[in-house]
């Protein structure tokens, strides 16, 4: 192939991770032709309604993923926690680079982190599963919905329209920006969405000389998390908008997950541990789902969704 185009969203984000692969494969192939197809998704086009109530998988990916069942674009970069776990048949997230960081941010203009924000101060974010932790950590604070690209979030903040808002830690480090005033919410206490700061590359099966040539960018301890988070995901059957929290760790030939499950006001939390081979990371993810399930989180998801509708 001499010619290889790339399917991304508009924002300055999505165009980041865009540029980043486009970056790397012409370095890996000196003379490729790499161009960006940009495409305005459901996600984008909907920005006066939570995520959560907007409704369905794939927010960000269904119109991109149309451009490559089309012929229009070759591959698509996804950030993995957009990403459904069931697939368009034809297409595979088969590349996974190396994840950058898995934690979120607490951005403040005042205050320097979560337990120095006063009593009823505004947070915002568009997650539940931040919202759900903040709640169960803070109780006394007052949660808003914040929608919109990462500049226009930053600028409500600045604003004054939120006393602190909470962020991918990756997304602020791919884009230089910053507050401030910001804590870094990493696990144990702040546990991530599923493949939080992990790039997907999705692309049709049938291109097997392009599969070949993308094989250098892919990250094999990366994958392990991601495959264990998501499989947690999948047992759950959770979309990226709901209360659902992974993190997964490597040791030696082993991998850990931890898997987190509460409802919208934090209360009801289920967090849940298992450890198995690198090999076994799907079946891991799938197995502690059940567990958390039969713990009471089937009952917390049912109310998330009846809510949702």
């Amino acid at each position: 192939m001499d010619k290889i185009v790339i399917a991304t969203r508009g924002s300055r984000l999505a165009l980041w991770q865009a540029e980043h692969v486009k970056e790397r494969l012409q370095q890996q192939y000196p003379g490729l032709d790499v161009e960006l197809l940009r495409i305005k998704t459901k996600g984008d086009k909907i920005l006066d309604v939570p995520l959560a109530k907007v409704g369905g998988k794939g927010l960000f990916v269904k119109e991109i993923e149309e451009a490559l069942l089309d012929g229009r674009a070759h591959i698509a970069v996804h950030s993995m926690k957009d990403v459904p776990t069931e697939l368009p048949e034809g297409l595979e997230v088969g590349i996974i680079p190396e994840r950058a960081e898995l934690t979120d941010t607490l951005l403040s203009v005042k205050y320097d982190g979560l337990d120095e924000l006063p009593e009823g101060a505004v947070v915002g974010t568009s997650s539940l599963r931040r919202q759900s932790q903040i709640a169960a950590l803070r109780p006394d604070l007052e949660i808003r919905t914040l929608r919109g690209n990462l500049d226009t979030r930053l600028k409500k903040l600045f604003d004054g329209e939120y006393d602190a808002i909470i962020l991918a830690t990756a997304g602020l480090s791919r884009l230089g920006e910053s507050a401030p005033r910001m804590q870094e919410l990493a696990p144990p206490r702040f546990l991530p969405a599923v493949a939080q700061g992990a790039l997907g590359i999705e692309y049709a099966v049938r291109n097997t000389e392009l599969v070949e040539m993308l094989q250098f960018m892919d990250h094999q301890p990366t994958k392990v998390q991601v495959l264990a988070e998501r499989g947690f995901l999948t047992g759950l059957d959770g979309g990226c908008q709901v209360p659902i929290a992974a993190w997964s760790v490597l040791d030696g030939d082993s991998v850990t997950l931890t898997g987190f499950v509460a409802d919208v006001d934090g209360s009801n939390p289920i967090r849940m541990e298992a450890t198995a081979p690198q090999d076994e990371a799907w079946n891991l993810g799938m197995s502690l789902a059940e567990r958390v399930l039969a713990a009471g989180g089937k009952e917390i998801l049912d109310r998330v969704y009846q809510n949702e509708s």
